[in-house]
């Protein structure tokens, strides 16, 4: 039996291992169709955070539904080894615990790396199954296992072999901090205030300078050459001419560019190609040197002189004041400008000349991009409008740098010969392994997690869970990672094996506050999804993630309404309670026939279907907030608002079938509340069902709903409608009048259409009313009329009472349509009070008269 109070902690306990342990979330049936998919993989750098949380959700709902309607569900899980973020936690720990990480060896550092992994790993299978993900834990893998590790090396070295991957020297977006090349979209520009300055660049042969402008004097360094356009009157004279570094004092030359805006600045422009991509390309296309002047850290180099050593930022505030009092510092501009910022560190980024390791992206974009136009094999996205998103990104994909100067990642299969320099890319170590040595740098985090569909399931090899899952069905995650993620695995995928990840991607949208803000840590506005679960459960938690936005917009957290969803699956206990309590303990099922329903619980099973249409059409197209609000409806509006209630005139009677066959139909109709509710609150769901007659082992063992149209007969729901409004008119007739709900009335029923044997059954007992049928549509009372009849209310039993309560009214009223009357018959009033004030008093004439004569009308009914 049901406890009386629902306690998610109680509900919730110990039913994730019970399903794990008896092999509810194993796949590998191989008489059901399969269904697959794969967890977007969680870093193992701690919490899960609610976007995560929302996004596993999400799947789940998916898995469980799937899995409910028949299918052989793979829901792989894994993890991602997050290079840099991970790395960047271990070396905090052992910065910590004392220890010296500059003294600290590779190998050294890459057992920490795996006993942090081994620690975290436990904890993130742990907050799965606080939320209750039905993961099929014999498949999980980790983008940094064995397995893994040569699919990524054969990637590589197939890439590599067909020139895809190359290494060049280019400008990088260097991250002084982690110390380490980030790719373009791991950058994140924000627009900072900062400054324009303005300097001097003396010509040699003349007195003549040359104005130059940029925001980081402190790159001046690294000057070659003043650039100007060669149309540009102002300079034509000068080009070929050279002048004095004021930074250095070294001399350069000016040069002639169509590059060059002239209308931008001052016209001329100082080239740095070692730290500026734009300057860059004018470097290689006049063959330019490339002095790099920072170090690693950005602090300044050697080649600064007495800068050397020094920070970037502390670098220029000297140098400004260096230059100023040499008279070469013209002036400063104060601006915002945007600034990118690493998305890991947050710390300034630096351009910096670099060898790296690339991916040639232009053959393998124009695939994807060609791939969309094929039916069979383009990737459907959800709502379709990303599907644009993705290609515009692939259009202008640049080149993309895959090599991190980490220890933690899959090393880079590129080995160098330590006597004769040549470098061989392979997929094992040459035999002479003493005469080699291997590339100290790893692959971006995301060239191992854009194989993540296809390698988790075996391949290079074609293993029977590639052959069988492969492509996946779907996968849902966050739009902000289209670019990081999606778009990896695609054009992975179609270049490895011709053929899409996945058939659908569905994209949701970020977890803001409640104010519509960014969570963030500045802020303080992060939400923590097990303290959540501590106080709500995780059913109200999930529930309110999929149901609280609509397909790829954000969603605000709430916690009004993780409350409402706790009380919503309240209500859904209470009703079940209710239900199971009427049925008793030794209740045997009936099956159902409609030639036995009464129009009431034929009016109910109608509702039931429809219901599981929509919330089914819903489901497939993955809109769970619609789906879920056609539940809620059924639920709140039809079941407990409607037939729980009604049930209780044919349970009271004494007809035999008749108790029989709506104790059945409670039973369907609490069942398939249950079963269509269970995808999204597993928890609830299993024991509300266990506590149902002849129910399984579990709920994962039962089968989804399905529209039955052989129950469906629609001919007596206008009669039951109009029970229903009949008996809320009454109600408001009451509530207007101020009369208790169980107050009797006099109630006149002028019938136009057949109504069903018992309707006035029903209609006494829920309006606590007399009723006499009657032969005319004139009568006295308040009319109320319908299609199939009209309603006549008086309220004989207070009769006098409410009359002289309704006199009482009227003149309340005069006294203040005659209040309003004088003040707007004032002409003084008129001509000094403000408008508002005047348009006020005309607003409350109006009310007053409107409300005068409805009460009037009453009053006329009565007399």
């Amino acid at each position: 039996m049901l406890d009386k109070r629902y306690d998610p902690k109680l509900v919730e306990k110990d039913k994730y291992e019970t399903w794990k342990s008896r092999g509810y979330f194993t796949s590998g049936d191989l008489s059901k169709k399969p269904f697959s998919m794969v967890i977007p993989p969680p870093n193992v750098t701690g919490k899960l955070h609610i976007g995560h949380a929302w996004n596993c959700t999400v799947q789940d709902i998916i898995a469980r539904y799937k899995k409910a309607q028949g299918y052989d569900v793979l829901w792989l899980p894994g993890m991602d080894h997050a290079g840099i973020a991970t790395q960047a936690k271990v070396m905090e720990k052992l910065r910590n615990m004392g220890k010296d990480v500059t003294k600290i060896t590779r190998e050294e550092f890459l057992e920490w790396a795996w006993a942090w992994k081994k620690e975290y790993a436990e904890s993130i299978r742990e907050q799965w199954a606080k939320l209750g993900l039905a993961l099929d834990y014999n498949k999980e893998r980790f983008t940094l296992d064995e397995g893994l590790n040569y699919a990524v090396r054969t990637v590589f070295v197939d890439l590599y072999n067909k020139g895809l991957i190359y290494q060049g020297e280019r400008i990088i977006n260097w991250d002084p901090v982690q110390m380490t090349a980030l790719s373009n979209i791991e950058v994140i520009h924000q627009d900072d205030p900062g400054f324009m300055y303005y300097f001097k660049y003396c010509l040699t042969d003349s007195n003549e300078a040359l104005i130059v402008a940029t925001t980081r004097p402190e790159t001046m360094f690294g000057d070659v050459c003043v650039v100007v356009n060669p149309s540009d009157e102002r300079y034509k004279h000068l080009i070929g001419k050279k002048v004095i570094n004021p930074a250095n004092h070294e001399i350069i030359p000016i040069i002639a560019d169509d590059y060059v805006d002239l209308s931008f600045g001052t016209g001329a422009m100082k080239c740095t190609p070692a730290h500026d991509p734009n300057d860059f390309i004018i470097g290689e296309k006049y063959n330019l040197p490339r002095p790099i002047i920072f170090n690693k850290d950005a602090t300044m180099n050697e080649k600064c002189g007495i800068y050397n050593g020094m920070d970037r930022f502390v670098c220029r505030e000297a140098l400004i004041k260096a230059i100023e009092a040499e008279g070469n510092f013209v002036k400063k501009e104060a601006i915002v400008h945007p600034v990118g910022h690493s998305e890991r560190s947050h710390a300034v980024i630096e351009p910096m000349l670099s060898k790296q390791w690339f991916v040639k992206m232009r053959p393998l974009a124009e695939h994807a991009i060609k791939n969309q136009e094929d039916e069979q094999n383009r990737v459907e996205f959800i709502p379709e409008r990303f599907e644009k998103v993705f290609l515009q990104w692939m259009d202008k994909a640049e080149d993309w740098c895959i090599s991190r100067q980490l220890w933690w990642g899959h090393r880079i299969p590129a080995y160098y010969n330590v006597k004769t320099g040549e470098m061989r890319v392979l997929m094992e170590a040459p035999d002479d392994k003493e005469n080699w040595v291997q590339e100290s740098d790893v692959l971006d985090t995301w060239f191992s997690s854009a194989l993540w569909p296809f390698s988790t399931l075996g391949w290079p090899n074609k293993t029977s869970d590639f052959e069988r899952y492969f492509p996946t069905d779907v996968l849902a995650t966050a739009y902000d990672i289209i670019f990081f993620w999606v778009s990896r695995m695609i054009f992975q995928s179609l270049e490895m094996n011709n053929l899409r990840p996945f058939k659908q991607t569905v994209i949701h949208g970020l977890v803001r506050d409640e104010l519509g803000r960014k969570m963030s840590k500045s802020l303080g506005n992060g939400v923590d999804p097990l303290k959540v679960i501590e106080q709500y459960g995780a059913d109200a938690l999930r529930y309110f993630m999929t149901t609280n936005s609509t397909p790829g917009q954000d969603m605000r957290y709430i916690e009004e309404k993780v409350q409402a969803s706790a009380n919503y699956l309240n209500k859904i206990w209470n009703a079940a309670r209710y239900v199971i309590s009427i049925l008793g303990d030794d209740y045997k099922e009936i099956s159902l026939d409609k030639a036995n329903f009464s129009p009431l619980d034929q009016w109910i099973i109608n509702r039931m279907n429809y219901c599981v249409e929509n919330v089914t059409s819903n489901m497939e197209k993955y809109d769970f907030n619609l789906a879920s609000t056609h539940l809620y409806n059924f639920v709140y509006d039809d079941f407990c608002g409607q037939y729980l209630e009604m049930s209780k005139v044919a349970l009271s009677s004494e007809n035999a079938q008749q108790i029989a066959t709506t104790k059945a139909v409670l039973l369907k109709c609490l069942k398939t509340v249950i079963l269509l509710i269970y995808p999204y609150t597993p928890f609830i769901a299993e024991e509300l069902y266990g506590n149902l007659p002849n129910h399984l082992p579990s709920i994962m063992e039962e089968s989804y709903p399905k529209f039955e149209k052989t129950l469906i007969d629609e001919t007596n729901d206008y009669q039951v409608e109009l029970l229903f409004s009949l008996i809320r008119d009454v109600r408001t007739f009451k509530i207007q009048n101020g009369l208790t709900p169980n107050a009797r009335l006099s109630l006149s029923l002028y019938i136009k259409k057949e109504l069903f044997t018992d309707f006035l059954v029903y209609l006494r007992r829920f309006t606590f009313s007399d009723i006499t049928i009657i032969d005319t549509d004139i009568h006295p009372g308040e009319s109320h009329v319908y299609l199939e009849a009209d309603l006549f209310i008086v309220d004989n039993n207070n009769k006098e009472e409410v009359i002289a309560k309704l006199k009482k009214d009227i003149e309340a009223v005069k006294v203040e349509i005659t209040r309003c009357e004088n003040m707007l018959g004032n002409t003084n009033f008129l001509a000094k009070a403000p408008e508002e004030k005047v348009n006020l008093e005309k607003d409350k004439l109006a009310k007053h008269r409107e409300n005068l004569s409805a009460l009037e009308e009453k009053l006329a009914k009565l007399a």
